[in-house]
């Protein structure tokens, strides 16, 4: 199983449409993603705060999809990519950072 983690660096004077994430862009991408054969699940979390308590979030969000390969994966993505890349400057000016993880622990 592979994870693909989708960070959003929380840079000063950046910006993050939240709502807009959640509600348009979010609900568009599970729409596409989904629906494809290998999909396990997805979860989006908004950074609280850092290590410190009351501390600012090193990412302000993050976004993982989880599929039973990278092929899986790929093959969903693909032909959605233009559209799904093309929305994030409808919420956000920064780039995020992009991880592909193999799970090796899932409880």
């Amino acid at each position: 199983m592979v994870k693909i983690s989708i960070l959003y660096p929380n840079k000063k004077d950046g910006r993050f449409d939240m709502d807009y994430y959640l509600n348009v862009h979010m609900p568009m991408s599970i729409e596409r993603l989904g629906a494809a054969t290998g999909f396990v699940g997805v979860t989006v979390e908004e950074g609280m705060s850092g290590a410190e308590p009351g501390s600012e979030p090193e990412y302000i969000a993050m976004c993982d999809y989880t599929f039973e390969s990278l092929d899986a994966f790929m093959a969903a993505f693909m032909p959605h990519a233009d559209l799904l890349q093309g929305d994030i400057v409808n919420y956000t000016d920064t780039s995020p950072v992009i991880q592909v993880n193999l799970v090796k622990i899932i409880k």
